[in-house]
């Protein structure tokens, strides 16, 4: 199964037919939310901060809505409808045009009572992605290692993922002497904005690496090993650090989410931690009392079933059915007996089954002795 990232239209909470304003209106209040500088303590607010931006940049804009609601994520990728993965603009740059500069330290200080831009090392961070895999419920209860493949950005092995070619180096951008932000005046208001130079990294190559054109990182197939806990249930995301894209220019690594899905099960059905499922017993067994086999997810169980036993009564057996995902204790299974009833009866079998009903009486049958006393005024 291939991995994607969010859709865009759920990263800012609107609808497939939101307007222009709808989706403007989104943006500005999720992306003062998880702006970096209001969230200097959330490792996660930076990447949240990045895909509301590159959102924003798609559904704003009415060739690449398009083209994305008809491809999806693919349109922005290699070989995509004219747009390459350079296709999307700064967040930060798309920021300061929804908001409009601020006065002195600019937007920033305006909005959050400090200065400066992003964190470069945050900036350059790998994107997040998703994975969703399907596994059976035996897996789900007994836990299980996986091996995935996934094609994403990976480490430019020429460059090392410093996007220089060997011998060459990164020097100080002397357009904005290594702070990756230009302030340009405008009477009293100060503007700041991502250097075009150096596009907000501080620095510059001096050759750029030819394999990834200087990004430091290009498209390859990853073999990824994870380990699915006991227990684990429908639509649970698992985190694996350091697993998602690589970063730009030697920048910190994305992670990996990976949403579990639980295939149905021909036999039981799942409820939390516990387990039901029907189990047919012949009629003598119903009405003489017998042991029966149960299926567990362990093999088989004994079960005594008591003289008399209606159909649909149910049966807990403790302790078999899926343990918690944090240990602590096992759920149950519930059996629920299903009284098969004879059919394609020979005449031997037929004549002794009309003895027995001959000599049987109300006392043998008290559920429809009951049910009849209720609904006897029906039958006038």
């Amino acid at each position: 199964m291939a991995t994607e990232k969010r859709d865009y239209y759920e990263v800012l909470g609107v609808g497939r037919s939101a307007t222009d304003e709808e989706v403007k209106r989104a943006y500005r209040k999720l992306a003062v939310k998880f702006h970096p500088d209001k969230n200097p303590d959330d490792p996660h607010a930076e990447e949240k901060f990045k895909e509301l931006g590159e959102a924003y940049d798609v559904l704003m804009d009415p060739d690449k809505r398009a083209a994305y609601d008809r491809f999806g994520h693919a349109a922005f990728g290699p070989g995509g409808v004219g747009f390459g993965r350079g296709a999307f603009h700064d967040p930060f740059e798309i920021f300061r045009e929804v908001f409009g500069g601020g006065f002195g330290g600019g937007i920033f200080e305006t909005f959050f009572g400090g200065g400066g831009g992003a964190r470069t090392e945050d900036r350059r961070r790998g994107s997040d992605l998703r994975y969703d895999m399907e596994i059976n419920l035996e897996e789900a209860a007994f836990g299980v290692e996986k091996q995935i493949e996934i094609s994403k950005l990976d480490t430019c092995d020429k460059c090392q993922g410093s996007g220089a070619e060997p011998g060459s180096r990164r020097i100080s951008c002397s357009t904005c002497g290594g702070r990756g932000q230009v302030v340009s005046s405008r009477g009293f208001f100060h503007i700041s904005q991502t250097c075009p130079r150096c596009h907000g990294a501080g620095e510059i190559i001096e050759k750029p690496c030819q394999k990834c054109r200087g990004e430091g990182r290009i498209e390859k197939l990853s073999r990824i090993k994870l380990q699915i806990p006991a227990g684990i249930s429908e639509g649970t995301r698992l985190r694996s650090l350091g697993n998602g894209e690589a970063g730009i220019g030697s920048g910190p690594p994305g992670d990996l989410y990976v949403v579990i899905h639980v295939k149905e099960h021909k036999i039981f059905q799942r409820e939390s931690d516990d387990l039901y499922c029907g189990v047919p017993i012949p009629f003598s067994v119903a009405a003489l009392g017998g042991e029966i086999d149960v299926p567990t997810l362990e093999g088989k169980a004994h079960l005594k079933v008591p003289a008399g036993t209606q159909s649909g009564e149910v049966f807990k057996l403790r302790g078999k059915g899926i343990v918690n995902v944090n240990g602590r204790r096992h759920g149950d299974l519930f059996a629920r007996l299903i009284v098969e009833v004879p059919s394609h009866l020979n005449a031997e079998q037929r004549r002794k089954l009309e003895e027995f009903a001959a000599v049987c009486g109300d006392e043998n049958t008290p559920m429809r002795k009951s049910f009849f006393e209720r609904a006897k005024e029906f039958f006038k």
